[in-house]
């Protein structure tokens, strides 16, 4: 979850352009906090309530808020429908969704799909297996790139200047297993690259392994990763990773990728 201002124990301020108010309402909304009071707003904001009114006024007004009955806030569905013209959001999951599909009818676990931002995973799409095993993901929910399948794969084809930049920051941990010395990781990215596939092992949650590989575009850049997530104790990876490579070739494909083009 991003830190504001008030969570950082500084006084509201108004010296902040229009435009970044504006967006400290909306980055005010999180997967932990989906409605908020006028109040909660104001706060997490770092706006004066007043601020904060005017604001929400002119979102609610134009449709990227909506009121309940309560009086709480919600996003809107306006910011759904702008936010359905990301390429690497709706569009991406729309073409990606039947292979997505076949991925989960061959395995009947979780099946995902998911694009970097920054230094983070962004997770666009998932398919939860009925019996599969519990996992933290939701459709918008971010974690670091390197403790999940699909980070290592979108971060072993980022560029070297991303890689050096990642392993020189502080590397995340969540459990004994996840990933936290740069040396190993860099060796993890470089076997990711050879193998064309990568896998993570209790680097979030004890019991869960994800098989991922990467999704390419026109020219054969790397622009997503599809993965699928098993209980660790039976995970069979020598059959799960080519079930995995099928569909992100597929996906990728349908993106316009054409077989036999340099990969990136």
């Amino acid at each position: 979850m991003r830190t504001t201002e008030v969570d950082q124990g500084r006084p509201a301020t108004t010296s902040r352009s229009a435009p970044d108010r504006l967006l400290a309402v909306l980055a005010a909304f999180d997967h932990a906090h989906p409605a908020l009071s006028l109040t909660d707003i104001g706060r997490r904001a770092g706006l004066t309530l007043t601020t904060a009114h005017r604001l929400v006024g002119a979102l609610t007004e134009w449709g990227a808020l909506e009121r309940d009955a309560s009086g709480l806030y919600h996003v809107g569905l306006r910011l759904w429908e702008i936010a359905a013209l990301a390429p690497r959001g709706l569009a991406l999951r729309q073409v990606a969704l039947p292979y997505l599909e076949d991925l989960y009818e061959a395995t009947h676990e979780n099946v995902q799909l998911a694009v970097r931002d920054g230094s983070e995973v962004v997770y666009t799409e998932w398919i939860s297996g009925r019996s599969a095993v519990g996992v933290h993901i939701r459709v918008g929910a971010r974690w670091p790139l390197h403790v999940t399948g699909v980070g290592l794969v979108l971060l072993a084809h980022g560029g070297p200047s991303l890689q050096e930049a990642y392993c020189a920051g502080p590397l995340a941990s969540f459990t004994a297993h996840t990933i936290t010395d740069p040396a190993r990781l860099r060796r993890v990215l470089a076997e990711v690259r050879r193998m064309g596939v990568a896998v993570s092992s209790r680097q979030v949650t004890d019991d869960a392994l994800s098989v991922a590989a990467p999704v390419r575009g026109p020219g054969g850049a790397v622009v997503a990763a599809v993965s699928v997530v098993v209980p660790h104790a039976h995970a069979q990876v020598p059959v799960l990773a080519p079930a995995v490579r099928v569909a992100a070739r597929g996906i990728s494909r349908a993106l316009g990728w054409q077989p036999g083009e340099p990969q990136v």
